[in-house]
């Protein structure tokens, strides 16, 4: 009769909450039962236990055998747990001292064969070993992305063999590297507003977005520069700090592709899915929740093109957490939550064909048809996108004109400026800032009320889009290093307003 008990990880979101392997021996007819999985991964991860054991010459007990994985009603990976099942049996059966056990965790799937294979997502689990006070045991493939967890320390391991060495003392693995952040995680993707001819007004747009971390929407016609100004966005905010840059790491470490590869980002994400995708991939979800586009840009750029074309139900999937910066998804066996402050940008023709209001007359969308193309975007949503710019198309004599723009360089140094005033005033963007906040942060003067209130009642905004105005009026006056909003930032925050 034996009892051992390992630590492992399951995964949750972004966290990683901690799984007690529970192995007991016992007389009786050989036999594995494995309790606290779902389905047929019990039965599977049984006959990987016995063929690894056998196959990497361990001693396998005639005993009847128990594995429990505590708690029971906390969804989990079978894989995930091997290394964990099968080191905690040879503890039971006297093969591998107990004590050994109570400073690591273990995390790997077992081959036939003995070998270790990577499993994913174990940055969250090395930042909650660390946090622990213990060691992680990793496959090798995953030791990259989890040494990125700065002061865990990680053991990566190709066999069994050597997992059981390392416990018994006799082969030491060594502690792996830890994976250092890029001293300046740069800016400056993407393509430089340079490279932009005319579209003042949409460069102006894009400066005051990264500026306040605004929402944003680009209407106009085919082949105005859209998508191009769009892309430009990442290269006009700051550099990530290394608090932002983890925060990106744990949300890519549970995606599949990035299974044994090290997830320290180099820049902001921009992420660009095309139209069409369904609301679970665009804001996350599934039987195991895993984080959708939205997350996937967090702390960057979430770009979705041909607006009206999306499907509604993703849209509308948006509106919550464009909100509350956050995508929390509800399963019956448990609740998952990711981070999402992402900075939306949205692109869509005028109508169907395009050129609703060009000068050139060439559309010929009946009236009722341009209304219904466009109520495809709901006024909810509508109402949560603060920046909202109509472009033109540009004559061929402008096209041919030297470009005079700015670079990218010199307004993101502008962008980075208005940063600091924010930061150092109420340590947060603009487009963040409660009601509370506009009226401790946002002061305005007579003139620039008496402004908002007369458009209010003229334009009929909502009570959002009239604190949506003030925050944007507001980074235009950090822009402008102005201590108070005035008449003059505040006309053009309404503009804005489309």
């Amino acid at each position: 009769m034996g009892l051992a008990w390992v630590h492992a990880r399951a995964r949750c979101g972004v966290r990683a909450p901690e799984v007690r392997v529970e192995v007991f021996t016992a007389g009786g007819l050989p036999a594995i039962t494995v309790a606290g999985l779902g389905g047929g991964a019990g039965r599977d991860a049984r006959d990987r236990l016995r063929a690894a054991l056998v196959a990497s010459q361990f001693e396998m007990p005639s005993q009847r055998i128990t594995i429990n994985l505590a708690p029971a009603d906390l969804p989990k990976e079978g894989a995930r747990f091997d290394l964990a099942m099968a080191v905690g049996l040879l503890a039971a059966s006297g093969q591998v001292p107990i004590e050994a056990l109570c400073e690591v965790e273990l995390l790997a799937e077992l081959s036939l064969g003995g070998g270790l294979r990577p499993v994913g997502a174990v940055l969250p689990a090395a930042l909650a070993a660390r946090e622990a006070g213990r060691a992680l045991v990793v496959a090798a493939e995953d030791a990259a992305q989890a040494a990125t967890a700065t002061g865990a320390t990680v053991y990566a391991a190709r066999t069994l063999c050597q997992v059981v060495a390392h416990l018994r003392g006799e082969a030491r693995l060594p502690p792996t590297p830890a994976v250092s952040p890029t001293p300046t995680l740069a800016s400056g993707q993407g393509p430089d507003l340079a490279d932009v001819v005319g579209q003042t007004q949409g460069k102006r747009a894009l400066m005051v977005a990264a500026a306040g971390g605004h929402a944003l929407r680009f209407i106009g016609p085919p082949g105005c520069g859209k998508t191009l100004l769009a892309r430009c966005l990442p290269g006009l905010l700051p550099p990530l700090d290394e608090h932002e840059a983890l925060e990106v790491a744990l949300i890519h470490s549970l995606t599949p592709a990035s299974r044994g590869l090290a997830v320290w980002p180099q820049a902001r994400p921009f992420r660009a899915p095309l139209h069409g995708a369904s609301a679970v991939a665009l804001v996350g979800g599934g039987a195991l929740p895993r984080p959708g586009e939205l997350s996937l840009a967090h702390h960057g750029v979430l770009f979705l093109d041909e607006l009206p074309e999306w499907p509604r139900a993703s849209l509308e999937a948006l509106r919550e957490p464009l909100e509350s910066g956050q995508v929390h998804i509800a399963r019956a066996a448990l609740q998952a939550e990711f981070p999402a402050r992402a900075l939306l940008v949205t692109a869509m023709n005028p109508c169907p064909c395009g050129w609703a209001g060009d000068p050139s007359g060439r559309c010929a969308c009946p009236a009722e048809t341009i209304a219904r193309y466009q109520a495809r975007v709901s006024g909810p949503l509508l109402d949560r996108i603060d920046l909202h710019v109509n472009l033109r198309r540009l004559p061929a004599e402008a096209m041919a004109q030297a470009n005079t723009a700015e670079p990218s360089t010199l307004v993101r140094e502008k962008v980075r400026a208005a940063w600091a005033r924010q930061q150092a005033r109420q340590g947060l963007p603009n487009a963040r800032l409660d009601a509370a906040g506009l009226r401790q942060h946002a002061a305005a003067s007579p003139a620039a009320l008496r402004l908002l209130e007369t458009a209010g009642e003229a334009l009929a905004l909502s009570g959002r889009a009239l604190h949506r105005v003030l925050r944007v009026a507001r980074t235009l006056a950090d822009l402008a290093d102005s201590p108070s909003v005035e008449a003059t930032v505040m006309a053009e925050a309404l503009g804005f307003r489309g």
